[in-house]
């Protein structure tokens, strides 16, 4: 039988992610052939896989740590909320509705089929498997019906490591709170606790370890420490997307949407050293940046009526007349043109025609079809103009446009559009292969009049690599390895 152990939380954010990345890349150093999965993940930033299909970005990053690729079935349910009591469901890598949370709640039970599947397709082809649970099982007014932690546990017979944050307190009332919640039979499931982002010395923590140890009659395996990387953050809400001042030359400001999407997209630009990347969701707090960026979103109109109500559609618009450069990507795209029609009512408007920000000369009609695909291109024009690109798009809205084109796509389309200053595209991963971050640090820099160096074209793939072994090697000197081992192989 296939291996298996699963990853979970005291809450979300506790690091179930990263963690199970580390397994994995810990696996496949010791010549194993690991691969991720999590039954059912929410979360606005997703991925189009080689043969067109959606995931999380969570499961991407724990693909790439395994050393395999990206693959669907790694998770095969996705959610991606529309609003705050509602989700697009995504099954199996495509769209199957768009459901309230009572109705998917009702509705999930009838997905296990299709869980266990995927599920058990990957463990004919990869050994160990890594299960990752998401928020918390002790979460239990939704224990009915689980499917995504100890009822996948039972599902798969899995053993569970539980992990709790210390960073915001409270770890040991979390983790003995977590066991002492879930019913005897899963509790016989946990069998390791780890403390998770720990700033200090770790003898200090001895006392308590022991005693919580005594208290669940689990084992503490250790306590990974607080690691600074140049990871994707998962969740929109993380402190990385919080408002902060630029701490170098270049000043990008992102508008951080209520929805939010595939805020990925920019993370290769503030790894540059002369790039800052700040969001912004308040007009006071936006000031003068060297380029703006309007990101993707789940719910386009219902963003830009936002945009509205708060006053950043005007701010846009003043600083794009003023000059600045201004780049829409996916639903900023959209935005950023004439009209958008919501004809599927899939993105927060209706049939009527809404009116963009007007600055590209774009329309958008939405429907029921959503595009994935994986492209490589050309950047014809903008501040980037001339960079090879490759990326994805994930999009239900027709764009037809009166303008040059920004990008020239390998298979003959043309992508986005251009307007003076203003650009727009539909190319997600846009800046992952660095080229096009090198083009905009120097066009932005000559416009800025500030001193540019060529910093090489880093690529984002090698660079990841060379995160997650760093990530990998954190989390082996900090777990006892020989333990989570027996876990595996059912000794413990």
């Amino acid at each position: 039988m296939t291996k298996r152990i699963m990853i979970q939380g005291t809450m979300s954010g506790a690091g179930k992610s990263l963690l199970c990345a580390a397994l994995c890349r810990i696996f496949k150093q010791d010549g194993l052939r690991p691969a991720p999965f999590k039954s059912q993940n929410m979360a606005l930033n997703s991925f189009v896989t080689g043969d067109g299909l959606e995931m999380g970005r969570a499961q991407v990053l724990q693909a790439q740590a395994a050393g395999t690729e990206p693959d669907a079935r790694m998770n095969p349910i996705l959610l991606k909320p529309c609003s705050d009591t509602g989700s697009q469901v995504i099954v199996n890598g495509r769209v199957r509705g768009q459901m309230p949370a009572k109705e998917y709640f009702r509705y999930k039970q009838t997905l296990i089929p299709d869980i266990l599947a995927a599920y058990e397709s990957l463990a004919a082809e990869y050994d160990p498997i890594v299960i990752e649970g998401a928020g918390s099982p002790a979460e239990i007014n939704l224990r009915e019906n689980d499917i995504v932690n100890m009822g996948l546990a039972e599902l798969a017979d899995a053993p569970v490591l539980l992990v709790g944050d210390i960073d915001p307190g409270g770890v040991f009332a979390q983790l003995y709170g977590t066991v002492a919640l879930l019913r005897p039979e899963e509790r016989r499931r946990v069998k390791g606790l780890i403390i998770n982002k720990f700033r200090g010395d770790v003898e200090l923590l001895r006392p308590g370890l022991g005693m919580l140890e005594e208290l669940t009659g689990v084992p503490v395996l250790g306590a990974v420490p607080w690691l600074r990387l140049d990871l994707d953050e998962e969740d929109s809400m993380a402190p990385s997307l919080r408002q902060r001042a630029a701490q170098k030359p270049i000043d990008i400001a992102v508008i951080r949407l209520p929805r939010i999407s595939n805020f990925t997209d920019f993370s290769p630009l503030d790894s540059h050293p002369l790039l800052g990347v700040r969001y912004v969701d308040r007009p006071e707090t936006l000031g003068a940046p060297d380029m703006l960026i309007l990101p993707g979103t789940k719910s386009t109109v219902s963003d830009l009526l936002w945009l509205r109500m708060t006053g950043l559609a005007d701010a846009i618009v003043s600083l794009a007349a003023s000059g600045t450069p201004v780049l829409g990507v996916c639903g900023g795209y959209q935005m950023l043109g004439r009209t958008l029609a919501d004809l599927a009512g899939t993105e927060g408007g209706g049939p009527e025609p809404v009116k963009g920000l007007g600055l590209l000369p774009a329309d958008t009609v939405f429907g029921p079809e959503k595009t994935r695909v994986r492209v490589h291109g050309t950047v014809l024009a903008g501040p980037v103009a001339g960079a090879k690109v490759e990326g994805y798009e994930i999009h239900t809205g027709r764009t037809t446009s009166d303008g040059p084109a920004f990008c020239r796509l390998d298979d003959g389309r043309e992508d986005g559009c251009v307007c003076d200053n203003v650009c727009g595209t539909y190319l997600h991963g846009l800046f992952d292969a660095g080229q096009a971050v090198q083009e905009l640090a120097r066009t932005l820099c000559q416009c800025k009049g500030v001193a540019y160096e060529d910093a090489g074209c880093d690529d984002r793939a090698e660079k990841l690599d060379e995160q997650l072994d760093i990530l990998a090697d954190a989390v082996r000197r900090a777990l006892d390895m020989e333990a989570v081992y027996r876990i595996l192989e059912g000794t413990a």
